[in-house]
């Protein structure tokens, strides 16, 4: 196959690289910052998506999942838990476990900054859960049609992507993030 997909032209192990190809492959003339652009645009839903940073990269999570933006906080470690699970919180007579967003994707460690933010979900009744992220930016409105699949794409939890001022955009299924398996 040998493409921008393929599994063995793409295993540079660099996150950044790999959502490059696929965005190169898949999104070309996509754009969530106009959604006058391109005749065919579904000009019907309009999602909008909360923009965050990680490592290098620009990722973004549905607005209708999150119940709130909290600064870090202090967490309470959990034995035999994965590294990506930093521990447990109390936030509003809650508990919430909160997981590094960075080490659940695979990518490199770093120490929280005052730029770092958790992105509390709304939970199942059962769990609730907030995601380590290194910053947040905006709020993004972006065309049902303006956002492609990221199939073949090997990074855990990155269900699309979708462009921003000529960035690539990957948009995560924080179901996928909260998954038992370490990814």
């Amino acid at each position: 196959m040998n493409g921008p997909l393929d599994p063995e032209t793409r295993g540079s192990g660099d996150s950044a690289s790999d959502l490059e190809r696929l965005a190169r492959a898949a999104t070309i003339g996509f754009d969530a910052s106009s959604d006058r652009e391109g005749p065919d645009r579904d000009r019907g839903r309009v999602r909008q998506l909360l923009a965050f940073g990680l490592d290098r990269g620009v990722y973004a999570i549905d607005v209708e999942r999150i119940r709130e933006i909290v600064r870090v906080r202090e967490t309470t470690r959990l034995p035999r838990s994965p590294d990506w699970l930093l521990g447990v919180v109390a936030l509003r007579g809650e508990v919430v476990e909160i997981i590094d967003l960075r080490l659940r994707l695979g990518l490199p460690a770093a120490e929280p900054d005052r730029a770092s933010r958790v992105i509390v979900l709304h939970g199942d009744g059962e769990r609730s859960a907030g995601l380590l992220v290194d910053s947040v930016s905006e709020v993004l409105r972006v065309p049902e049609g303006g956002m492609m699949p990221a199939q073949g794409l090997d990074l855990l939890s990155v269900v699309a992507v979708c462009r921003r001022d000529g960035e690539f955009v990957s948009v995560i299924d924080p179901d996928l993030a909260l998954g038992e398996t370490d990814g």
